[in-house]
C-alpha cells in the first residue's frame, strides 16, 4: 500500500521520451526540493519506531550478550550425570556421616536414573515417530510455499493486466490526444494571431490619430 496517493499525469505509452537538456532540468528540480538528508531520514509518512519494553530478566540478558560476557546459572546438568562412590567409614567418617552420604548419592542416582529413562524413551519416541513428523512438516511447508507462489504468480498477473489495460486505453485515445493537442496549438496560434493583428489596429490607429492632429494644428 503506497504512503501517499497522488495521481500523475505521464502517459509512459504516448508521451516521447525526454531529451539529455529536459532530463537534466527535471533532475535539477526534483534537487532542489529535496532535503539535504533525504538519504539518511525517513520520509514523514513513514511512522516512528516504537520504543520496546522488555522485562528485567530480558533487559539483564541483553546486557550480558552486549558486554560479552558467558552465560551464569541457568540448569545444573552435574544433578543428571553418574554420582561418585562416597568414600564411607574408612575416611574416618563415623557411620550417620557416611549414612547421609550414601542417602544423597542414592537420591542423585535416582534422579539420573530418571533423566536416562526419560531420554531414552523420547529417544525411541523420535525413532519411531520421527520421521512421519519431519514429513509431514516437509509437507505443510510445501504446501504453504505453493500458496505464496500462487499468491505471487496471481499478483504478476494482475499487475501485468493493469499494464496492458492501461497500454492498451492509452493507445485507443493516442489519436484524440494528439487531435486535442493540435488543435489547442492552433487555437493559441490564433490568438497569438489576433493579438498580433489587435496590436497592429492599435498602431494603426494611434498613427492616424497622430497624422490628423497634425493635420489639424497645420
Amino acid at each position: 500500500m503506497s504512503l501517499i496517493n497522488e495521481s500523475h499525469d505521464s502517459l509512459p505509452y504516448i508521451d516521447s521520451e525526454p531529451n539529455a537538456g529536459a532530463r537534466a532540468a527535471a533532475e535539477k528540480l526534483i534537487s532542489a526540493e529535496l532535503s539535504s538528508d533525504y538519504q539518511s531520514s525517513l520520509h514523514p509518512s513513514i511512522p516512528a519506531l516504537v520504543e520496546p519494553h522488555f522485562s528485567p530478566l530480558v533487559q539483564q540478558e541483553l546486557a550480558r550478550k552486549e558486554a560479552g560476557l558467558p552465560m551464569t546459572g541457568g540448569i545444573d546438568l552435574s544433578r543428571y550425570e553418574a554420582p561418585e562412590t562416597p568414600s564411607g567409614t574408612a575416611s574416618g567418617k563415623n557411620a550417620s556421616e557416611a549414612l547421609n552420604e550414601w542417602r544423597e548419592t542414592l537420591q542423585r542416582a535416582y534422579t539420573s536414573s530418571s533423566h536416562l529413562s526419560m531420554r531414552h524413551e523420547n529417544l525411541t519416541l523420535l525413532e519411531e515417530h520421527g520421521k512421519n513428523a519431519w514429513l509431514i512438516g516437509n509437507a505443510q511447508l510445501e504446501e504453504v510455499l505453493r500458496g505464496l507462489e500462487k499468491e505471487l504468480a496471481d499478483t504478476r498477473a494482475a499487475v501485468e493486466s493493469v499494464h496492458k489495460e492501461r497500454k492498451m486505453a492509452q493507445e485507443a485515445s493516442k489519436g484524440e490526444l494528439v487531435g486535442l493537442q493540435e488543435t489547442w496549438r492552433r487555437g493559441v496560434g490564433a490568438v497569438l494571431d489576433v493579438e498580433l493583428a489587435a496590436e497592429s489596429l492599435r498602431l494603426q490607429i494611434l498613427d492616424q490619430r497622430r497624422q490628423l492632429s497634425q493635420q489639424q494644428a497645420r
